[in-house]
């Protein structure tokens, strides 16, 4: 497989984000890519609710599925593609993980971790510092979560 842009990884993590929102769950996708072969390794919307696990974020899930069938703790061959910017415990997850890279579509003002809030790997505390880029289809990123919360009002 080649290595597909950014644009194209971020759609796939708003394909995961309309599944969780199908299941009644917050719009949010992410995506794990292998930084040099461009292969999709892992794919995963929010599931708190169906899973009853209030750590069950995207992120969370694909870092938790490739940590698993790799039989490693670390990811470091791989860069991390999310619908939305991730909290603070998604970026703890993400610095442990050692993940090089994070491809944000929209930024969270108010509940982010990494622009925003605790503005996690900006801490000195941060042990793993990574290259962080955002704005990749960041209208529909943002417009998912819009259509979700108008829908639940």
């Amino acid at each position: 497989m080649t290595y597909l842009d950014h644009n194209t990884y971020i759609s796939l993590a708003l394909e995961e984000a309309r599944l969780a929102a199908f299941h009644n769950e917050v719009p949010i996708g992410a995506v794990l890519v292998h930084k040099e072969t461009g292969e999709i390794a892992a794919r995963h919307g929010n599931r708190t609710i169906t899973q009853s696990d209030p750590t069950a974020h995207a992120e969370i899930l694909v870092i938790r599925q490739l940590c698993k069938d790799l039989g490693s703790q670390r990811i470091p061959d791989y860069n991390l593609y999310v619908t939305l910017e991730p909290c603070t415990l998604c970026a703890a997850a993400i610095s442990f993980a050692r993940i090089p890279n994070l491809y944000i579509g929209a930024l969270d003002k108010k509940g982010g971790g990494v622009y925003h809030g605790a503005q996690f790997f900006d801490q000195p505390t941060c042990h793993h510092k990574i290259h962080i880029e955002h704005g990749f289809m960041a209208q529909d990123c943002s417009q998912i979560l819009k259509d979700f919360f108008k829908a639940k009002r």
